[in-house]
Formats: structure tokens, C-alpha cells, sequence
């Protein structure tokens, strides 16, 4: 499945009060981070392994201000809905600093 393209054909955000209270109370991440995750770039898109009733993804990205979080979501009607954000972990972040030599290396030859 082509993840990027799931994620360009799709309309907005659907929020959840409890999941949005628990990621703000657990980890200080407000809704509007979550979103610009999702327009910045570069932004790694990854399936969940786990087996469940709806598909789950990860999202590692970064905010307007540079903070580097991973978003847990799924997707309803063509929106958007967060699970859980957070702050990266250090292995994620490893990761996502790879990814951003990769886009760098990229714009550099285009």
C-alpha cells in the first residue's frame, strides 16, 4: 500500500476528546502539533504489525517549531484520526534524522 498517497487523499482531521486529553495530560502534545506533523515534511508513514479491527499507522514527523514527535492514527471517512502522539523515541529519531538525510540528498540532485 502506498502510504504517502493515503495520506495526499484525505480531508482533515476527526478528533477524539479522550485521546486528545491523554496525549495532552501524558506527553503535552496539542492538537495543532499533531496536525502540522502531517504537513511538514520529510514524514515517514509506516503500517502497524499488529492485527486489529482497523488499520493503524505511524507517522514520525515534525512540528512548525521543530518538535519531533511520532503519531499513532488511523483513518475514518477521509480524515485523520490521532490514537496517540508523543515525543519520539531515541531509535525513532535515529530514524526519522536518516530520513532527513535522504530528502536532503534527494532535493540536491533534483
Amino acid at each position: 500500500m502506498d502510504l504517502q498517497g493515503l495520506i495526499e487523499g484525505l480531508e482533515g482531521f476527526e478528533w477524539d476528546g479522550g485521546n486528545s486529553e491523554k496525549n495532552w495530560k501524558r506527553h503535552q502534545v496539542a492538537q495543532s502539533e499533531c496536525e502540522q506533523v502531517f504537513a511538514n515534511l520529510p514524514l515517514l508513514l509506516a503500517m502497524a504489525l499488529e492485527p486489529g479491527a482497523e488499520p493503524r499507522y505511524f507517522a514520525l514527523g515534525r512540528t512548525d517549531v521543530a518538535r519531533e514527535l511520532t503519531i499513532v492514527f488511523t483513518v475514518r471517512q477521509k480524515r485523520i484520526r490521532v490514537i496517540s502522539a508523543r515525543p519520539m523515541s531515541r531509535r525513532e529519531r535515529k530514524e526519522y534524522a536518516r530520513a532527513q538525510v535522504a530528502s536532503a540528498s534527494e532535493e540536491a540532485d533534483s
